[in-house]
C-alpha cells in the first residue's frame, strides 16, 4: 500500500511521521525548505504534561535535557503577588522549549527511520484524489509526482493543502500582538515563570500593560510584552527601552547584566478551518487552526492533532478504511479547539476591556488572574486537555460501566502497570503502538510474581476476552487507579484517552466498547453479520 504523504516538516508534520512509523506505516514528508531550521530563541512552545510525554515517547529524548520544566508560576498585579504555585507530582510542570530545538530533536529521531522519507525543497502545487488514493505534484529541485494512500496538510497558516482542497479558514486577524525578546540574564525567580500585569514602573508606552517572563535552559528567558491594538511599529529603540525598564523594575531600579539573543513580534490570530477532512486529505496543526491568546498554545494543540490522527490512519492503512473512524478525527479535535477558541473569545473582552466598573468590582482582579493562569498553565476552559465524551467513537449503553476519577473521553492517569512480559512500566509508555490497552485494577499483584496470579482468579477469563476483541489489544495490570475499585477493567485508546471503565470482566461490554472505538464493524463483518441473521 502507498505511504501517507505529509506536507510540511514542522513539529506537527514530523511528529505525525514518527507516530505513523511507530505503528509500521510508511510516510513521505514534503519539506518546502532546505531541511534546516534557523535557531530562534524568541520562538518557543510551552508543552502540557501529556504532550511532553508524547514527544519523549516518540523521540526518546528526555525533554528536561532540551527544554526546561518550570519550578513554579507566579502572577503579579502592580506590586502584589496574586498567585504563586510550586510544581510537584500533584501539579505537573509545563515544559518550555525553543521550537527549533524541538524540531531538531524530531529530525534526529527520524534520521534513522526506515519508514519515513524526507524530501526537501519540494513545494506542493496540486493534489488529485481517487477512491484508492491520492496523487500529489511538487515543484522545485525535487519536483515530481507522488502517490499516497492519504495526504495530511501540516503546512501552516497559509496551507497550500487547505487551499487546494477549497476549505474555508474563517476567523479573526491580529487578536493580540506581543513584542518578544530572548535574553540571558538573572531574574529574581529561579526557574519560575512570571506574569506581571500593570507593573508599577509602566509608562504610557505601547508595551505598558502586561509582561510575561518564561525561563529556558542556560539562564535564558523569553519576555513578552502585550501590545495595544493596532499596527504600531515595534522599533529596536522601543524594545531596548522596555527591556531595561522591565529589568530595572524587577531589580529595585538596577539593570542587571544581560545578553540580548533574539527579538521578534508575535501576532496571534484566531481561525478554524470549516473542515479538517476532505476525502483522503486531512488538515492538522496551524493548517487547521490558529490560536494563542491569553497564554494558550497552538503548537501544543497541533501535536495533539497528530497524536489523534496517527492511530486512526494507521488502522485504516493496515485494515482498510472505516469512515466513522476517519471522520472522528474532525469531530473530536475540531470540537476541542473550537471550545478553546470560544472560551478565549468570551474572556478577552473581560480581561482586555480595561477601565469601567469592572475594575472596581471586588475580587475582579483575582478572577482575571485565575483565567490567565488557566491559559498559561493548560487548565480550565482556556487550557485544559480536551476530552472526547461526545465522540462518535464513544460506546453507548454499557450495562457494566462504572465511574472512576477519569471521565470517559479524557486522558488516563499515568499509573504504574505490569506488562505482559512481567515488567513494570508506566501506562503512557504503552501508548502509540496502535493497540488498545485493557487495564485490570488488581490490588496486591505488585508483590507477587506474575506467574502466580496470571492464571488465577478472573485473569484467564479476562485474557480470553481480550484475545477475542475485534482489534489487537494489550492486557496490563495496575495495583491501583484513581477512583477505581478492585477488579475494575479500563479500556484505553491508543492515544491514551479512556474509552470506558467496567465493573469486572464483562466480555460482551468490552467487545462492544472496543468495536465502537475502532469505528464499528468493517463492511465485510457487517455484511457477514447480516447474512447470518
Amino acid at each position: 500500500m502507498d505511504p501517507v504523504i505529509i506536507v510540511g516538516a514542522g513539529p506537527v508534520g514530523l511528529t505525525l511521521a514518527l507516530a505513523l512509523a511507530r505503528q509500521e506505516v510508511p510516510s513521505v514528508v514534503l519539506d518546502e525548505g532546505p531541511g534546516k531550521d534557523e535557531p530562534r530563541l524568541a520562538r518557543t512552545v510551552v508543552l502540557r504534561e501529556e504532550t511532553a510525554a508524547l514527544l519523549e515517547r516518540l523521540t526518546g529524548l528526555y525533554l528536561d535535557e532540551a527544554g526546561l520544566r518550570w519550578a513554579g508560576w507566579r502572577s503579579m498585579r502592580r506590586k502584589q503577588v496574586m498567585r504563586e504555585i510550586t510544581f510537584d507530582d500533584a501539579e505537573p510542570a509545563p515544559v518550555h522549549i525553543a521550537q527549533h530545538v524541538l524540531t531538531g530533536a524530531l529530525r534526529d529521531a527520524l534520521a534513522g527511520e526506515r519508514l519515513v522519507e524526507m524530501v526537501v525543497d519540494s513545494r506542493l502545487d496540486s493534489v488529485e484524489q481517487e477512491p484508492s488514493g491520492v496523487t500529489a505534484h511538487t515543484r522545485g529541485a525535487n519536483g515530481t509526482w507522488w502517490r499516497g494512500s492519504y495526504l495530511v496538510g501540516c503546512d501552516g497558516p497559509r496551507s497550500t493543502v487547505r487551499k487546494l482542497a477549497d476549505i474555508r479558514f474563517p476567523g479573526r486577524t491580529a487578536v493580540e500582538r506581543y513584542a518578544v525578546a530572548a535574553l540571558r540574564t538573572e531574574l529574581p525567580w529561579d526557574g519560575a515563570a512570571v506574569l506581571h500585569r500593570l507593573p508599577p514602573w509602566r509608562t504610557s508606552g505601547p508595551t505598558a500593560g502586561e509582561v510575561i517572563a518564561r525561563p529556558l535552559p542556560d539562564g535564558v528567558w523569553r519576555l513578552d510584552w502585550l501590545l495595544p491594538p493596532g499596527k504600531d511599529l515595534v522599533t529596536p529603540e522601543m524594545l531596548l527601552a522596555r527591556i531595561r525598564e522591565t529589568l530595572a523594575g524587577w531589580h529595585d531600579g538596577t539593570v542587571p547584566p544581560y545578553d540580548l539573543l533574539d527579538t521578534g513580534v508575535h501576532t496571534v490570530h484566531h481561525r478554524l478551518a470549516r473542515r479538517w477532512r476532505a476525502g483522503r486529505v486531512f488538515l492538522a496543526g496551524d493548517a487547521a487552526h490558529l490560536m494563542g491568546t491569553l497564554g494558550t498554545q497552538g503548537l501544543d494543540e497541533g501535536l495533539r492533532d497528530a497524536d489523534n490522527l496517527a492511530w486512526k490512519l494507521a488502522l485504516a492503512w493496515h485494515h482498510g478504511p472505516r469512515e466513522a473512524l476517519l471522520d472522528s478525527y474532525q469531530a473530536e479535535r475540531r470540537a476541542v479547539v473550537a471550545a478553546r477558541l470560544r472560551a478565549a473569545d468570551q474572556v478577552l473582552p473581560l480581561l482586555r476591556g480595561g477601565g469601567g466598573l469592572r475594575s472596581y468590582v471586588p475580587g475582579a482582579a483575582r478572577g482575571h488572574d485565575a483565567l490567565l493562569t488557566d491559559g498559561h498553565l493548560g487548565r480550565g476552559p482556556l487550557g485544559e486537555t480536551g476530552t472526547h465524551a461526545d465522540s462518535p467513537l464513544a460506546p453507548r449503553h454499557l450495562e457494566a460501566e462504572v465511574p472512576v476519577d477519569t471521565p470517559p473521553g479524557a486522558p488516563v492517569a499515568d499509573v504504574r502497570v505490569t506488562a505482559e512480559d512481567g515488567s513494570f512500566v508506566q501506562l503512557r509508555d504503552r501508548l502509540g503502538r496502535g493497540a488498545l490497552l485493557v487495564v485490570l485494577v488488581a490490588p496486591g499483584t505488585g508483590v507477587w510474581e506474575r506467574k502466580h496470579w496470571v492464571t488465577a482468579g478472573i485473569m484467564p477469563r479476562l485474557a480470553a476476552a481480550v484475545t477475542a476483541l475485534p482489534h489487537p489489544a494489550e492486557l496490563l495490570v495496575a495495583e491501583e487507579y484513581p477512583g477505581a475499585a478492585a477488579h475494575t477493567v479500563l479500556l484505553v485508546r491508543p492515544d491514551g484517552h479512556l474509552v470506558t471503565a467496567l465493573g469486572g470482566v464483562r466480555p460482551a461490554d468490552l467487545y462492544a466498547a472496543a468495536e465502537a472505538t475502532v469505528g464499528g464493524p468493517t463492511r465485510t463483518e457487517a455484511t457477514a453479520g447480516s447474512a447470518a441473521k
